[in-house]
């Protein structure tokens, strides 16, 4: 376990996360057992969990944020309205949301290492795509509306 303590620096991971990875982990190996393989692929494993669960940790930050900013632009939706529409931008592979995934991923890891002009430009990015997909949901809403 002591291979995962640099990785609590990233915010929003904490001993509860790490545990969950290890247990994923050692699922992933215990399906594994008896299979010959070396250190690389037990580092693909392990950066591969750990990437995984980052990126949906960070990720689910935005949501709330784009939620937050979806009913204070638009008084009459309600969460389930705006979860809805998240997941029809999912469903056709929004660019928006994409680039927003990497974004807030890259930003956790900016500012977990204290590159603050790399954090600074990633918050400034994800705004401006939390902005966007707030404007898709909003509108979307509007024309259901009428």
């Amino acid at each position: 376990m002591n291979f995962f303590k640099p990785f609590m620096k990233i915010k929003g991971i904490d001993a509860n996360h790490i545990s969950e990875i290890y247990q994923d982990i050692q699922i992933k190996l215990a399906a594994m057992h008896g299979t010959e393989f070396d250190v690389v692929l037990m580092y693909t494993i392990v950066v591969s969990s750990l990437t995984t669960s980052i990126r949906e940790i960070q990720f689910n930050y935005s949501l709330q944020e784009i939620i937050v900013r979806a009913k204070k632009q638009s008084a009459n939706l309600s969460k389930k309205q705006i979860q809805d529409e998240l997941e029809k931008l999912f469903m056709r592979n929004n660019e928006n949301v994409s680039i927003l995934y990497n974004l807030s991923y890259i930003d956790a890891l900016a500012e977990s290492f204290n590159y603050l002009k790399t954090a600074r430009i990633c918050k400034i990015q994800k705004s401006k795509y939390i902005n966007r997909i707030v404007d898709i949901v909003v509108k979307s809403n509007d024309k259901i509306s009428k």
